[in-house]
């Protein structure tokens, strides 16, 4: 980025950390600030290190998506999501077996508690949850539960997807189709991809039938929408992860250097270190830039990457670009399946191991379903015209 810019984008962090400080400093001092709520995020750690991440916000009271619900309500809940108002220098605190601590949220409201407990955690469950409490500013209700996923040791593998285009239609290579989908759409309304469901839950499931194979999810979109995803995962019934997403704003260090791949290879090698243990699946799609970003894992982590499988949604550069990246992951000795539907992934994940065969019937039908092929419909498309 040339200079100037530089220049100007500090400018103007600087006004917009200043302006908040007046805008904060005047609500408490007239009484204006409304009730506060800390949103943990749901993270990933290991019986031997503690990784929990939220964020300490007004309580903007946004509604959990309805079968009824309007135009205006949707729009009403977008906005909320996107103007937040954060609470910096929030005292929040950590409750695990035997110990507490305590941190201060950053100036956009974020707090992260990385550290290793004074014990080692019994891993006996997927899940673990902590409380967590807002000591001061003290406007928040009672704690809230912080889970922490830790994957068992019996796990046969890990399975690290993209969300956009990749679980859920939204048209990220078409701005207007994606604007739509961001505005409009709820965790009701939003699709997804033809058979996802079933096949993530075949890879859930593995071939030691315990269903205990972690997934991570991967994504550029911001914290803002991380209800909607989480209530659209649950709705449709796709196996449940921690959602590692990105910060969005003028503070943010993606805003002014425009490089969202940065966070995603960042993310996905913060999860293979974590796991040495663990070899992993990764999925994604061809409309953004999965495929390189991708490659370059493998390149940096040898022998961990099983297997690959890129939704195919768009035409033209892109797909070129990823069939080029097959063709160099296939001299790295790993496989890129470049498909449009699950059903493929899925009959090579079975071909390969990953998979019972037998899932092959059920992720056929749920893909039947989905695209309308039960009663003579076909899938709509989509893609629209990819972006240079």
């Amino acid at each position: 980025m040339q200079q100037w810019k530089k220049k100007l984008f500090e400018l103007a962090r600087k006004v917009d950390d200043v302006a908040d400080g007046h805008i904060l400093r005047l609500k408490r001092r007239l009484g204006m600030e409304g009730p506060l709520q800390v949103v943990p995020y749901r993270t990933y750690g290991t019986p031997q290190h503690v990784y929990v991440r939220g964020r300490v916000l007004e309580n903007k009271n946004i509604a959990v998506a309805g079968e009824t619900d309007t135009l205006f309500d949707n729009l009403l809940n977008m906005y909320k999501r996107f103007e937040t108002d954060e609470v910096p220098g929030a005292l929040v605190q950590l409750t695990l077996p035997g110990e507490q601590l305590q941190l201060v949220s950053d100036k956009e409201g974020y707090f992260v508690f990385d550290f290793k407990p004074a014990a080692p955690l019994i891993a006996e469950e997927l899940y673990h949850s902590f409380p967590l409490n807002l000591i001061e500013p003290t406007k928040a209700g009672a704690a809230v539960l912080a889970e922490m996923m830790i994957p068992p040791v019996d796990a046969e593998y890990g399975i690290i997807s993209d969300i956009d285009d990749t679980i859920i239609r939204t048209g990220a290579s078409n701005l207007l189709s994606m604007g739509k989908t961001v505005l409009l759409g709820t965790a009701r309304t939003r699709l997804p991809f033809a058979g996802v469901s079933a096949f993530y839950k075949a890879l859930q499931l593995g071939r030691n039938g315990k269903r205990n194979n972690p997934f991570f999810y991967v994504s550029s979109s911001p914290w803002n929408l991380y209800d909607l995803l989480i209530d659209f995962m649950d709705h449709n019934e796709i196996p449940a992860g921690p959602l590692l997403l990105r910060d969005f704003g003028i503070q943010s260090e993606s805003f002014t250097s425009g490089d969202y791949l940065s966070h995603k290879f960042k993310e996905i090698a913060q999860i293979l270190d974590t796991y040495p243990h663990l070899n992993f699946v990764l999925a994604g799609d061809s409309g953004e830039q999965d495929p390189p970003i991708y490659l370059e894992v493998v390149k940096h982590y040898p022998g961990r990457i099983m297997s690959i499988y890129i939704r195919d949604v768009v035409q033209g550069a892109k797909k070129q670009t990823a069939e080029m990246v097959a063709g160099e992951l296939a001299k790295l000795g790993v496989e890129m399946i470049l498909t449009e539907h699950s059903l493929k992934a899925a009959e090579h994940a079975a071909g390969i191991g990953l998979i019972y065969q037998q899932e092959i019937p059920a992720i056929a039908e749920d893909k039947k379903a989905d695209t309308g092929e039960l009663d003579g419909r076909e899938e709509p498309d989509i893609s629209g015209p990819g972006l240079s």
